[in-house]
């Protein structure tokens, strides 16, 4: 009796694992997604690579020249140090050996090219709703900018956080990819900007909060959040909530933010000063159409003594 108990509790562990390898695995596109006839654009592929500000965390800290990505920033987090890899078009440091589909699994899948997950520091969870074609141009023109031989180094994680299997878990709660979908109610300005803010942007990365977990607390979903980094920045409510948010900002004091790098009041906002410097190499359009959208995320309360300006 014990031994066909202990066989019965041995097998439903067994399936227990099975079921959740199935259900957690690290999903792939598939080939097709890769349509045929399509020739790069890369004046496209830089200014994905701008409004993704993938400068901000892949250059070395200091360094003025902002299409060298030998990577190296350390992201300090409740769940260790993250540190940023080389992502330049190098062959054995970088990605340059790397095929364009794995490049699309990384950045709308969060799967490695050793088909292992990725950590979520790496915002995949927003650049999921980018097209696959904007995703082919920013890989074709960063395969343009300068090679690095620098190696990337580690991440700084204890257990079991440096298990990546786990992640598997964090994504079945919390990584639901899809492609933005334009709202036919709205105006071009506004789904534009909705697009670039919401995908290749990602702001609701940083502007809000998350919990024990990790995941983002969408109920505060752009009303600032204050463990950007362990003991580090606050990102501020962008909600326009008139206190407590931007609420009184006009869309071009917003767009004027995002192309000169100063607020309404003529401060740089602590901590913004790399994405602003990627957002100010964007469109006077994109900006505004930026601007746009965010001028009409829903008031929040919360975080007022952080307020912008």
């Amino acid at each position: 009796m014990l031994r066909r108990i202990l066989l019965i509790v041995g097998l439903l562990i067994v399936a227990g694992a099975v079921s959740f390898w199935l259900v957690t695995m690290p999903k792939k596109l598939p080939a097709a997604v890769l349509t045929a006839g399509y020739r790069p654009n890369l004046a496209n592929g830089e200014v994905m690579f701008n409004a993704g500000n993938c400068s901000g965390c892949h250059i070395t800290q200091g360094q003025s020249d902002r299409t060298q990505l030998a990577g190296g920033l350390k992201l300090e987090s409740p769940f260790g140090t993250f540190v940023a890899p080389n992502i330049s078009p190098d062959p054995k440091a970088g990605i340059g050996a790397w095929s364009e589909l794995e490049f699309v699994n990384a950045v709308k899948r969060g799967t490695g090219r050793r088909g292992e997950h990725l950590y979520p520091a790496f915002p995949y969870a927003s650049y999921a709703l980018m097209k696959t074609s904007d995703v082919r141009d920013l890989f074709a023109y960063m395969k343009t900018l300068p090679p690095s031989a620098n190696p990337s180094p580690p991440h700084e994680l204890s257990f079991p956080f440096n298990v990546r299997l786990v992640l598997g878990g964090w994504k079945f709660l919390y990584f639901k990819p899809q492609e933005f979908v334009a709202d036919p109610n709205q105006s071009a300005a506004w789904n534009r900007g909705a697009y670039l803010a919401e995908g290749a942007a990602h702001c609701a990365e940083c502007h809000t909060p998350r919990n024990a977990l990790g995941g983002p607390e969408l109920d505060k979903l752009y009303a600032g959040a204050p463990n950007l980094e362990a003991g580090g920045r606050f990102a501020t409510n962008i909600t326009s909530h008139p206190k407590d948010g931007v609420g009184d900002w006009t869309i071009e004091d917003m767009a004027g933010l995002l192309a000169t790098g100063m607020d309404r009041c003529f401060n740089e906002p602590t901590g913004m000063a790399g994405v602003l410097a990627s957002t100010s190499k964007l469109s006077a359009e994109d900006n505004t159409a930026i601007a746009t959208y965010i001028h009409t995320l829903p008031a929040k309360a919360g975080n007022g003594k952080h307020k912008t300006c």
